[in-house]
């Protein structure tokens, strides 16, 4: 093996890419600043127990885990953000009781890729809401998703919406037993309607439940679904408030002219999700281009319970989306003027003009500007 190979699924980020990455970068957090999101910088690796990988199955098999030297426990190396801006919603800012929105972007590493195609070391980007449990929220927080794959040029979306809710309404309904709740939720995040009917059925439910839940992987499509559903799944009241808050978000962006998708089976493989699931697809993209959705109460695990909404996205999907950025034009200095133009060379550095040592060798600058001695004056040719 060549020492200078990376990891599977693991790549560098190259100059011109990382400029654009950058620029796209800054322009989304300006974008979060202006709508009342704070940054925050968690850090990359914690305790474990912190990043919830002994409650969330998802995260334990995304998460990376090392020794620490220092104290001998099991540190984590993070997978998702989210359980980290929780617990400085908990902890760290406990002394705000109304709201907080707060925003975050940096590096998660993935202990396998989620997909083929995907990278182990996604650019987790995203706003998250605490300590209002409205849909408005939620609303909110949808339309910030959009107007940030917006800045990045993803223009043409797909509002995916669902509600996991809805399935354990129905769950806790049939009086489903934890594992068992593990069991159906996997088969029906792979859609599988065979597994779902012979897993109810060998359970014995009762054919109101074993229907329900085959039903539900049945409702997807258009707003049409959410009458359907209003007809064909029992009359539970969670059931009835997640079809409302459905119908509300609907609603509010089907007047704006967005394209909606609605598939009330949608799980999610992170288990700290509660309510509404939200996400946007793009033609260009096998899998969702964002996510986000509601997970009330996730902040107990760190003291506070509390309501919460929010989304993310991989930075990097704005790679291929973004104009070509060229490196601005640099001023060269031969080495041996440096001293000498010390006073000149940092005026230009303070208004932004980059200026670069001229060795005498080929460098990646491509100046042709030079900073030159002329009539004792220290000039730009």
């Amino acid at each position: 093996m060549q020492t200078w190979q990376l990891p599977e699924h693991i790549a560098d980020i190259l100059p011109e890419r990382a400029r654009k990455l950058e620029s796209i970068k800054e322009q989304i957090l300006a974008l979060f600043r202006v709508h009342g999101f704070e940054l925050v910088h968690p850090p990359l690796m914690e305790y474990s127990d912190s990043l919830l990988t002994h409650i969330d199955k998802g995260l334990s098999l995304k998460t990376i885990r090392v020794t620490d030297q220092m104290s001998g426990r099991q540190l984590g190396i993070r997978a998702d953000i989210t359980p980290q801006v929780a617990r400085i919603d908990a902890h760290l800012l406990s002394k705000n009781d109304g709201i907080n929105r707060l925003c975050y972007s940096g590096s998660v590493l993935h202990a396998k890729p989620d997909g083929f195609l995907t990278t182990r070391e996604p650019y987790q980007t995203g706003a998250e809401l605490y300590g209002f449990a409205g849909v408005a929220a939620d609303i909110e927080l949808i339309d910030l998703m959009l107007q940030t794959l917006s800045a990045g040029g993803i223009n043409d979306t797909i509002l995916s919406l669902g509600h996991i809710g809805v399935f354990h309404a129905i769950a806790t309904a049939a009086e489903l037993e934890d594992a068992q709740r593990k069991q159906l939720l996997a088969a029906m995040q792979n859609k599988d309607r065979e597994a779902v009917a012979q897993l109810t059925q060998s359970w014995q439910l009762d054919d109101i439940w074993r229907n329900a839940f085959t039903v539900l992987l049945c409702l997807y499509g258009n707003q049409d679904v959410l009458q359907k559903a209003r007809t064909q799944l029992p009359q539970l009241s969670a059931v009835n408030k997640a079809l409302d808050d459905l119908t509300i978000v609907c609603e509010a962006f089907v007047a704006r002219g967005q394209a909606i998708h609605i598939d009330l089976a949608e799980v999610r493989v992170d288990n700290y999700h509660t309510g509404l699931l939200y996400a946007a697809y793009s033609p260009e993209h096998h899998d969702a281009v964002a996510r986000g959705g509601r997970y009330d109460g996730l902040g107990a695990y760190f003291g506070r319970a509390r309501p919460a909404t929010g989304f993310s996205l991989d930075l990097r999907i704005f790679g291929d989306y973004l104009s070509d950025t060229h490196r601005p034009d640099a001023v060269r200095v031969r080495a041996e003027d440096c001293l000498a133009a010390q006073k000149e060379i940092q005026d230009l550095r303070a208004q932004g003009i980059c200026v670069v040592v001229d060795y005498g060798l080929e460098d990646n600058s491509g100046s042709l500007k030079k900073l030159v001695l002329r009539d004792d004056k220290w000039v730009v040719i």
